[in-house]
């Protein structure tokens, strides 16, 4: 069925935009609504609205193991920011961008690649630094930034967004677009209901960190791995039996870290192949892929935490149907990740309906193992090393499956194994308790809007 819009030229004169997709219905429809109720635009509930970033200096920067965190789009999702995967610069460095550093309550929105993700820099590092493709919000004082971050991630914020993405040969926002974004005002009573339920999920998500840590620590000390220090090495001797053996002649794979952490868990250790069975996801193909649909899970949209929506692709019901007895995963079972990042386990909480892709294996217990437990040791020291030494690939990195089924893994008493699993099930509720409080601050904010 097509749709369509009738637009008077006084209104395509005013939004200086001729683009048929700037009016679709849908967002004449938020339009309406938001002229319906009481709104300010960001500009005029801001301090400031700035983006400032590297853009000549980024090919140039030295990223550091350790050192001011530096935020890219991508660390930017689910309304909050994620700092476990964030790349770090130098004090010089971060003095040189010193116009793009973070504030403690400031609200950051992407404006490039995943656009319109928006978090509140709540409980910072003292020093934090961010690329060009994030504008920083600072509010006045009379708004709070949990109840405008809601917002932007509530149904009216994001539409907002969509309406004014301009697509080139990468889509973004401007600065000039997003001070323009209109925002409902909101009683100080509302505010500060939904900024403490917006402050209970962000300490959710901390406790949900802590058990997993706990989890991690508690592995790696009954694993005697805890003071386990990788160093590299600058020059080493292999012998010709260990080239023919693993068929490998790089000598990056024969770092004398890999066979220390190899005698390291010897004496305790099980092939993953003894453990689990293991089985392919499947690729349709992008001809396939639908707006909307049954999930297609793919890498990007795993992680050791859960599976997300990063640019989530469906398949329609049909193909659904006819891949679902094969290709999706069942409760208790562990996806694992074995192309582009390879090693990323998690384990399945809740019934998904959805097929996952060829880059990802499914391993179902053929033992009495702690599926959390194992998963865990994937996703640890132990098993990255692994992954490691073993991926290869020139454009996109490949662990395959015949070196997945020789990943060694430490099996630990039965009980210790039970204790680890117990903080990582109780760290996955924490997560999802945190979600659900995330979610239900921005529906209160859609609520306040649509009762008006």
């Amino acid at each position: 069925m097509i749709t369509y819009s009738i637009i008077q030229k006084s209104k395509l004169e005013s939004a200086l935009r001729l683009d048929a997709e700037f009016y679709q219905p849908e967002y004449l429809k938020i339009e309406r609504k938001l002229n319906s109720v009481n709104t300010k635009t960001i500009n005029e509930i801001s301090k400031s609205v700035v983006s400032f970033g590297a853009y000549s200096l980024t090919n140039y920067i030295e990223w550091q193991e350790s050192g001011v965190p530096y935020l890219n789009v991508e660390n930017i999702k689910d309304g909050v920011i994620d700092f476990d995967s964030v790349k770090f610069i130098s004090e010089k460095v971060d003095e040189i961008l010193k116009k793009s550093r973070v504030k403690e309550g400031q609200v950051i929105i992407t404006m490039a690649g995943t656009i319109g993700e928006a978090a509140v820099a709540h409980n910072i590092p003292k020093k934090s630094n961010s690329n060009q493709a994030t504008a920083k919000i600072t509010l006045k004082e009379n708004f709070s930034p949990y109840c405008l971050t809601a917002f932007l991630n509530s149904y009216y914020g994001r539409e907002q967004t969509e309406r004014e993405i301009v697509s080139s040969v990468q889509p973004n926002i401007f600065l000039r677009q997003i001070k323009n974004f209109r925002v409902p005002i909101i009683s100080a009573e509302k505010q500060k209901e939904i900024e403490k339920i917006y402050r209970q999920g962000l300490d959710e998500l901390e406790n949900s960190k802590s058990l997993y840590s706990q989890a991690e620590n508690l592995f790696l000390e009954e694993s005697r791995m805890k003071d386990f220090k990788p160093e590299e090495s600058l020059s080493y001797v292999v012998d010709l039996s260990d080239v023919k053996s693993t068929h490998r002649t790089d000598a990056e794979y024969f770092q004398p870290k890999y066979k220390k952490l190899t005698s390291k868990i010897k004496s305790q250790k099980s092939k993953l192949l003894d453990l689990v069975s293991i089985k392919k996801g499947i690729e349709p193909g992008s001809k396939e892929y639908q707006e909307k649909g049954r999930p297609f899970i793919r890498v990007s949209n795993l992680s050791k935490f859960g599976i997300n929506e990063n640019n989530q692709k469906y398949l329609s019901e049909e193909l659904y149907q006819k891949l679902k007895k094969d290709f999706e995963p069942g409760v208790g079972e562990i996806l694992l990740t074995k192309d582009a990042t390879p090693g990323i386990a998690y384990v399945i909480k809740e019934p998904i309906e959805g097929i996952i892709a060829g880059g990802i294996l499914r391993l179902k217990l053929k033992t009495k193992i702690e599926p959390e437990y194992l998963a865990l040791v994937i996703n640890s020291i132990v098993g990255q090393m692994q992954v490691e030494r073993d991926a290869g690939g020139s454009v996109i990195v490949h662990w395959r499956p015949d070196q997945i089924k020789n990943c060694l893994i430490p099996i630990l008493p039965k009980s210790i194994q039970q204790k680890i699993a117990n903080l990582a099930r109780q760290s996955h509720r924490a997560r999802k308790k945190a979600k659900e409080l995330l979610e239900e601050a921005k529906i209160k904010v859609e609520r306040i809007i649509e009762r008006r």
